[in-house]
């Protein structure tokens, strides 16, 4: 018991060091050891503290500069006045000093349209980037085309934006290229506002655009301004939320005036303004619950539900203005900033590649790993420029950068932030911004991280070409310049392909129109200096089969040595429709007849044969190959063998499955005045053109039909010769469809007489 004491006192006095540390030391006898210890843990805590408040700071500053910061596209219909109202926007935020128009007489032209052509042809060809201050606010801005040939530009742009302007034309109103554009916003869940332009113009009346935008493209939206006058006499706009009328004087429209509200305007306002309050409270609880107990309702409190409303894509606030005369253009910015989100209210998704592609939410600040999205190439003067949107951390100058798509590790070689054609160099960039970096090889859609994580940003919906040009360039000295110019353009634009034709070994061009190919065409004359010879437009025609066919092949040679044996028994069906792939291949083989590692050699081959069809020799889709029997020899089978037999197999069998031709039918809306009607339409039946859709608007008469793209091939300078200048179209794919027998003959004919005299 004694012995079992003294050791645990011994055990308190090895202890008491740690004890003194615990408690202050006593004046009269201060320990060096706890002194120091204490010291030490004071210092520790201190320097945690102050790094722990410095962290802080960093993130109030960081959130306080993404509160701060707008990342939007302007999008709409060809004509619509996208490229006007940014070069207004540069302007009144002081980017540019002097405005240009679009086809201005003095021949300097738009400041975001920077190419030759587009200045020349009064068209957006390429979507433009810049950046703009206004009220404290960064606003980066993305111009896009309007027209569909040039649908990836909008869909890219959309792809990395965290809101958009819907800009609308208040005499043509919703057309087609604007359902097309808002369907891309919802595709990526883009909060929007809509601008309604042109009240300056003859026929402007907001009111129908704005209740065809709630038929046509099912928006929840109301008006927040009232316009002053129309036409030549449109004067300035009311704002519904502060109820004050707005005036723009100046050469420029740069004096904004704020007055009382006219007073013979005051009960279309007051009723305008309690349909906009009717319409927010019917996606917004607390707008709601104040407008039932019928309590006033401020601005702010209006201007605050308008926000949530609109940031959870619950709700459009309508702006009105023009942009030509430099009217409504500083409140339609000031509605970016009040309406739109900034980069953290908005959810943005990645793959995690490390837990097989699980979602994973971005957190979208700069204190995560950098997760940065390749979305657009430009080939400059000093190499290749990507344009990155940043979603997480932060890139600098001279980092190490990781691409995950590829696995490679780059240096950051220059970091720019661009204004149209014109760059400025910056030293770093974070979460929320769109820069763009030199000197570095990728693919458009490519996903860069710092290396700690595997994440990749879900890719861009691309649409398939619907259109071929056999290009060859006149010269030969000039094939090397001719290619480089195709890579290019193939590289920087995904709805560009390049190919071969085996046949006739052409270079094929396919594109999403003729515009697209013809831009492409007259770029690689101006910037390669190469002249191009350009064959005939080709449809890309597709073949498919109506019925099941059998198969029953046996391939065998003997030529000396080892020769080739492979037998292929099974038979081809149609897919289903509405199937996801466009080509199939079941392994139905019971045992062992063919050895397993020839069936990856039976597959290529049918998937060989599939690409092109005996009819026209284009490629064979919505077909399912089974495959049940077969044989092999020990020393004569190949992969070589039974790629061949299946090869032959399709071809035997592909007669009697009935096999068809399909063709792109095209989506076509004509605008024509109502003087006209019976020659467009009976030139559309012409065209094998089905009519949809007809409607009046005005003078005008809209009519929508599905026509084969193959019929439409010179059709805009049919209809300006029909309408004497006066009627317009777009066109847009819609589908492929069964070609009717006398066409497919005449094709197959035509097909046939071509192979024969080769």
């Amino acid at each position: 018991m004694a012995m079992a004491r003294r050791s645990a006192s011994h055990l308190l006095s090895s202890f008491r060091p740690f004890s003194l540390l615990l408690q202050p030391p006593l004046a009269d006898a201060p320990s060096p050891v706890a002194a120091a210890a204490v010291a030490s843990a004071r210092r520790a805590l201190s320097s945690a503290s102050a790094l722990r408040a410095r962290d802080e700071k960093d993130a109030a500053r960081w959130r306080e500069s993404m509160d701060r910061m707008r990342n939007i596209g302007i999008s709409a219909h060809i004509d619509s006045g996208k490229t006007t109202l940014t070069e207004r926007v540069l302007y009144y935020t002081g980017r540019i000093h002097e405005i240009h128009e679009v086809r201005g007489r003095d021949g300097v032209g738009a400041k975001m349209d920077s190419m030759d052509l587009e200045r020349e042809k009064g068209i957006t060809i390429q979507s433009a980037a810049t950046y703009c201050t206004w009220k404290g606010y960064q606003v980066n801005i993305i111009d896009t085309p309007g027209h569909v040939d040039f649908t990836i530009e909008v869909e890219r742009a959309l792809r990395v934006l965290d809101g958009a302007i819907l800009v609308l034309c208040s005499v043509g109103g919703v057309q087609s290229q604007s359902i097309t554009v808002d369907r891309q916003m919802r595709r990526y869940e883009i909060p929007r506002v809509a601008f309604i332009n042109k009240l300056d113009r003859m026929g402007a009346d907001p009111w129908k655009v704005l209740n065809q935008a709630r038929s046509k493209l099912r928006h929840h939206n109301a008006a927040v301004q009232v316009p002053i006058g129309l036409e030549e006499e449109f004067e300035g706009l009311v704002d519904l939320v502060e109820m004050k009328a707005y005036k723009f004087g100046g050469s420029s429209g740069q004096n904004v005036t704020a007055y009382d509200v006219p007073s013979n305007m005051a009960d279309l306002v007051t009723e305008k303004r309690r349909e906009l309050i009717e319409v927010v409270s019917e996606v917004d609880d607390q707008l709601a619950e104040a407008f039932l107990n019928d309590e006033p309702i401020t601005a702010n409190q209006l201007k605050a539900a308008i926000r949530r409303a609109t940031v959870a894509r619950k709700f459009i606030p309508v702006y009105m203005g023009s942009a030509f005369k430099n009217k409504g253009v500083q409140p339609l910015l000031d509605g970016v900033l009040d309406y739109l989100p900034c980069p953290l209210e908005v959810d943005n998704y990645a793959l995690d590649q490390n837990k097989s592609e699980e979602k994973v939410l971005l957190a979208g600040t700069p204190a995560e790993p950098l997760v940065a999205l390749a979305f657009k190439l430009e080939e400059g003067r000093f190499g290749q420029l990507t344009y990155l949107r940043i979603y997480d951390g932060v890139i600098r100058k001279g980092d190490f950068i990781y691409n995950v798509n590829t696995g490679k590790k780059i240096k950051v070689p220059r970091l720019v932030r661009m204004h149209s054609n014109e760059m400025e160099d910056i030293q770093e960039a974070h979460a929320g911004q769109i820069v763009a970096v030199f000197g570095v090889d990728c693919a458009s859609g490519d996903t860069f991280t710092d290396g700690t994580v595997k994440y990749t940003m879900t890719s861009m919906n691309v649409p398939e070409p619907v259109m071929s040009l056999a290009v060859s360039p006149i010269s030969k000295d000039s094939g090397g310049q001719f290619s480089k110019a195709l890579n290019r353009f193939q590289k920087e634009d995904p709805t560009f392909r390049v190919g071969l034709d085996p046949e006739s070994g052409q270079t094929i061009i396919s594109g999403m129109g003729e515009l697209h190919l013809d831009i492409y065409v007259e770029r690689i004359k101006r910037e390669y200096k190469v002249d191009a010879k350009v064959g005939k437009p080709r449809v890309n025609f597709r073949e498919t089969i109506t019925q099941r066919a059998e198969f029953d092949y046996l391939h065998k040679k003997q030529s000396g040595g080892q020769g080739q044996y492979g037998r292929v028994c099974g038979y081809i069906e149609p897919l289903p429709s509405g199937s996801d792939g466009k080509f199939e291949f079941d392994n139905m083989i019971i045992g062992q007849a063919i050895p397993s590692n020839f069936i990856p050699a039976i597959e290529k081959g049918f998937r060989e044969a599939c690409n092109s069809g005996s009819l026209i020799g284009h490629p064979v889709e919505n077909i399912r190959i089974v495959l049940t029997d077969g044989a092999s020899h020990q020393v004569d089978s190949s992969e070589l063998a039974f790629k061949l037999a299946a090869i032959y197999a399709f071809r035997q069998c592909y007669t009697a499955a009935k096999p068809v031709i399909l063709e792109p039918v095209m989506k076509v809306e004509l605008k024509f005045p109502t003087e006209f009607q019976g020659t467009v339409t009976g030139d559309m039946n012409k065209r094998k053109g089905i009519i949809v859709g007809n409607e009046q608007e005005g003078d005008d008469t809209i009519v929508v039909c599905h026509v084969p793209l193959n019929n439409m091939f010179g059709y805009a300078t049919a209809i300006r010769s029909v309408t004497q200048g006066k009627g317009e179209f777009t066109m847009e794919y819609l589908e492929h469809n069964i070609v009717s027998q006398d066409v497919q003959m005449q094709l197959v004919n035509s097909y046939k007489a071509a192979k024969g005299t080769e």
